[in-house]
């Protein structure tokens, strides 16, 4: 019997907390953690089976995997290459796997450093939400090597419902940026369209009901539809996330000379809202820009 592999989860967030949570309860690995918030990783260890390391080093010396799940470029690169950053204490021959939101040139920067340290690395964005991570069946989009995938396959099957490799070293990234594009997109469409029915007085509940099962359905509006025409925002994915993860598709738009306009107006329209308090309120709060009489600013 093959022994188990010992795999060390690093960032407790809102994602990060569940889908440690399923590796754990799997039963399938010797799972680690580690949190720059002590308390947060006191109480997973609480709730779940499982180490829970004091300090980075302790974290990965001995992980023949290990998982970052964090907040933006800053945060990897800070966990990373750091003083106290990682780089120094993975083991050759181990597997990096980043389910980070990041631009695709730190994801590439990251491979060249692990690679050179003989460590194999996969940028791997997922997408779902929090509720996607709580009931384990996010989408992972990865960069990387498919034999390394594979041999990841059973830890990321934990959480996720699909893991698709995209190509090389950064096209996670890349296809995230694609998701979320269009998220944004779908959202101001939703926004638009339940202004203008509220506008009417149609019957939303029977609207959503209607539409929701034809061709202008979305996951959006089947999740979102009802609680952005009850002007409910204190749940879901923070647009402060939103507008960091718009803002590395513009940079990289920039770079492939894509046209993005839309995509610039939405994530405008986000920087306005967080101005009036809402960068903590869901992506759905798109809704109100306009009863808020924002005057929209282009950065």
């Amino acid at each position: 019997m093959s022994r188990k592999k010992n795999v060390t989860f690093i960032g407790l967030g809102t994602m990060g907390y569940p889908m440690a949570g399923h590796l754990s309860n799997s039963g399938l690995f010797n799972v680690s953690v580690f949190n720059r918030s002590s308390d947060k990783s006191a109480k997973w260890g609480n709730e779940y089976e499982g180490r829970v390391a004091q300090t980075i080093e302790e974290a990965v010396s001995d992980a023949d995997v290990v998982i970052t799940c964090t907040g933006r470029d800053e945060d990897m690169t800070e966990i990373v290459f750091s003083e106290d950053g990682m780089l120094a204490y993975l083991k050759r021959g181990s597997i990096f796997i980043d389910h980070t939101t990041t631009s695709c040139k730190l994801a590439k920067h990251l491979n060249k450093s692990l690679k050179s340290k003989g460590i194999d690395f996969i940028d791997a964005p997922v997408s779902g939400g929090e509720a996607g991570a709580v009931n384990g069946v996010l989408t992972v989009m990865a960069g990387g090597d498919e034999d390394i995938l594979k041999s990841c396959d059973s830890i990321m099957k934990t959480y996720s419902k699909s893991v698709t490799l995209m190509g090389e070293v950064g096209a996670g990234q890349l296809a995230k940026m694609v998701n979320q594009i269009c998220i944004a997109g779908l959202l101001q469409g939703l926004s638009e369209g339940l202004l203008f029915a509220e506008s009417e007085n149609l019957n939303i509940d029977k609207l959503l009901s209607a539409i929701s099962g034809g061709a202008a359905q979305s996951w959006q509006m089947v999740n979102r539809g009802k609680t952005m025409h009850q002007r409910e925002f204190d749940f879901g994915f923070a647009i402060k996330w939103m507008v960091k993860d718009l803002g590395y598709c513009l940079d990289q738009s920039k770079e492939n000379k894509t046209s993005l306009s839309f995509t610039q107006e939405i994530h405008d329209r986000y920087i306005n809202l967080m101005d009036k308090g809402h960068a903590y309120s869901d992506t759905s709060v798109l809704m109100v820009f306009d009863e808020l009489n924002l005057s929209l600013i282009h950065i």
